[in-house]
C-alpha cells in the first residue's frame, strides 16, 4: 500500500505545474471542462426525461389495451410460443411492446410484440416478482427483466379485478443517450483541445509584461552588487500603471532607483573613506619615521640616561616601528582598493615558501616547522613582494594564535586548479563565531588579547587582498586540531617556461 502511495506521490509531483502561465492554463481548462461536464451530464438527463416522459405518455394513451386482449389465454397452457394474427390486440403497437396480465397478484400472461408475432415471454421467480410489484398507478415505472432487459411499465387495473400491465422498451432511448454522450465527448473533446491552444496563447500575450518584469529581475540579479561602482541602468520597460503587472512594474523600478541612489552614495563612501585612509597613512610616514628617528638617536646618547627614560625611549621606539607597519599595511589596502596594478614577473613559489619558513623557525623556535614541497619549482607570474608578503603574513598569523608546541606544516604544489600554497597547523583552531570573519579587517580571534601583545588584525585582510589582485582564491578550513589556510594562484609556469626562465 505504502508503495502506491509513493508512487501516486511522485507522479503527482511530476504532473504538478508550477509557473504561473501553467496554472492559469490548467485552470482554465479546468472550469472549462467542469462547465463542459455540467452541460452534458444536464443535457443528458434532460434528454432522458424528455424521452421517458413520451414513453410514460403511451403507455397511459393505450390504459392496458393490449395486454386486456390476452385475458382468455392462459399462461401455463401448452401451446406453441408464437401466438399469430387475431390472438392479441396488437393494433397500434409498437414493436418490442410487452404485456402482461396479473390477477390475484400473479402472472397469468406476459408477451411481447415481435414483429407479426405474438411471442411468449419466459419470466423467471425474479421476474414475475419485479411485474407483480409495479404499482398499478397509471404512472410509468422502469423495470428490467432478464428475458427483454430494461422497460417502462404502466399498470393499470381492469374490470374484472385484474391489473393490466403495458410496456415499452427502453433500448432506443439509451441508444440515443449513448449517440448524444458520444457526440458531447466529441464535440467537447475539441473545444477543450483548441481551447487550451487558445488560452496558452492569451495567457502568455498577457503574460508578457510580468516576463519583463522577470526578466529585468534577472538581470539585476547577475549585477556585481557587493563592492564597487555599479551602474543599474535595468528598467522594466512599458510598465502600465493601469495594469496590475504594470503596478509591479512601476514599483518594481521606483525600487532600482531606490537601489541605485543607495549603492552610488555606498560607492561615494567607500571611495571618500579609502583616501582618507590613503590620505592619511601617506601623511603619517613622515612624522612617525620623525618619531621613530629621534628615538633612536636619543637611544645612541653617549651620555648618561635615566633608566625611566631609555625605558620610554625603547617603549617609543617600539611603538613608531609597530605605527609604522600599521600606516604600511594601511596604504597597502588602500592602494590595493584602488586598484593599483601589481607586477607581473615570474615569481619561484618554492624559493617564497623556503625564505618564509626559514624566517618563521627564527621568530617561533618554540613550534616545529615542515615542509611539502613539490620536486620541481612551481612558479607562477605575480608580484614576487607581496607574494612573499602573503607567506609571511600566514606563518605569522600560524605562530601568534597557536600554543608552544604547534606542528605547523606549509607545503606548495602545482595543482589542476593552478599554485597551490598550504599552510596547517595542529593547534586549537580557529573560534566558530569569526571563522566567516577571519578575512576581514581588523578582526581579531581573541577579542580580549591586549593589542599591544597580539597584531594589527590587517595581516589575513592583507593576504585576500593580495590573492584576489593575482586572480586567485584563499580559504580556511578549521576545526580543533587542524586548521588549514589553501591559497591557489591562478598563473602557473613552469620550470622550464620562458616566463619561468625570464631574468
Amino acid at each position: 500500500m505504502s508503495g502506491w502511495r509513493g508512487l501516486w506521490t511522485r507522479l503527482a509531483a511530476r504532473l504538478a505545474v508550477r509557473t504561473l502561465r501553467g496554472r492559469l492554463i490548467a485552470g482554465l481548462l479546468v472550469l472549462l471542462a467542469a462547465s463542459c461536464a455540467v452541460v452534458g451530464v444536464s443535457t443528458v438527463l434532460a434528454l432522458r426525461g424528455f424521452l421517458t416522459a413520451r414513453l410514460d405518455q403511451q403507455l397511459i394513451a393505450d390504459n392496458g389495451r393490449f395486454p386486456a386482449s390476452l385475458e382468455h389465454r392462459l399462461l401455463g397452457e401448452p401451446d406453441h410460443d408464437d401466438l399469430r394474427d387475431g390472438v392479441g390486440d396488437t393494433r397500434g403497437q409498437a414493436p418490442g411492446t410487452f404485456g402482461a396480465r396479473l390477477y390475484g397478484g400473479k402472472v397469468t400472461h406476459a408477451v411481447v410484440i415481435r414483429s407479426l408475432f405474438v411471442r411468449r415471454v419466459p419470466l423467471t421467480a425474479a421476474d414475475l416478482a419485479a411485474v407483480a410489484h409495479i404499482p398499478a398507478d397509471g404512472r410509468g415505472h422502469t423495470v428490467s427483466l432478464s428475458a427483454i432487459q430494461d422497460y417502462r411499465a404502466v399498470a393499470v387495473r381492469g374490470g374484472d379485478g385484474d391489473v393490466l400491465v403495458t410496456g415499452l422498451p427502453l433500448y432506443g432511448v439509451s441508444e440515443t443517450l449513448r449517440q448524444l454522450e458520444l457526440v458531447e465527448a466529441t464535440v467537447f473533446g475539441g473545444v477543450l483541445v483548441l481551447a487550451g491552444v487558445a488560452a496558452a496563447g492569451w495567457v502568455r500575450l498577457s503574460l508578457r509584461p510580468l516576463r519583463r518584469v522577470a526578466a529585468t529581475a534577472s538581470r539585476v540579479a547577475e549585477l556585481p552588487l557587493a563592492s564597487g561602482e555599479v551602474a543599474m541602468r535595468e528598467r522594466v520597460p512599458g510598465a502600465d500603471p493601469r495594469t496590475e503587472v504594470g503596478q509591479v512594474g512601476t514599483a518594481f523600478n521606483r525600487m532600482l532607483g531606490h537601489v541605485a541612489d543607495a549603492l552610488a552614495h555606498r560607492h561615494a563612501s567607500e571611495e571618500q573613506l579609502r583616501r582618507f585612509a590613503a590620505d592619511a597613512s601617506h601623511e603619517l610616514r613622515t612624522p612617525v619615521a620623525a618619531i621613530r628617528g629621534h628615538a633612536e638617536l636619543a637611544l645612541r646618547h653617549s651620555g648618561p640616561v635615566p633608566t625611566e627614560v631609555r625605558h620610554a625611549l625603547v617603549r617609543v621606539q617600539a611603538e613608531s616601528a609597530r605605527m609604522s607597519e600599521l600606516v604600511d599595511d594601511l596604504l597597502l589596502l588602500a592602494r590595493l582598493d584602488a586598484g593599483r596594478p601589481l607586477a607581473r614577473e615570474p615569481v619561484d613559489l618554492t624559493l617564497l615558501v623556503l625564505n618564509a619558513t626559514s624566517d618563521a623557525r627564527v621568530a617561533g623556535p618554540d613550534h616545529r616547522w615542515l615542509l611539502e614541497l613539490a620536486e620541481e619549482p612551481v612558479v607562477v607570474t605575480g608580484d614576487g613582494h607581496r607574494l612573499q608578503q602573503v607567506i609571511t603574513n600566514l606563518l605569522a598569523n600560524a605562530r601568534t594564535h597557536t600554543p608552544p608546541g604547534t606542528t605547523v606544516t606549509v607545503g606548495v604544489r602545482a595543482a589542476a586548479d593552478g599554485a597551490e600554497i598550504t599552510v596547517a597547523d595542529d593547534g586549537p583552531g580557529v573560534p566558530e563565531a569569526v571563522r566567516s570573519q577571519v578575512f576581514e579587517r581588523f578582526v581579531r580571534a581573541d577579542h580580549g588579547r591586549s593589542r599591544a601583545g597580539g597584531g594589527t588584525g590587517l595581516g589575513l585582510a592583507i593576504v585576500r587582498a593580495v590573492v584576489l589582485a593575482h586572480r586567485g582564491t584563499v580559504e580556511l578550513d578549521s576545526r580543533p586540531g587542524r586548521t588549514t589556510f589553501r591559497v591557489v594562484l591562478p598563473d602557473v609556469a613552469t620550470a622550464g617556461s620562458p616566463a619561468a626562465q625570464a631574468p
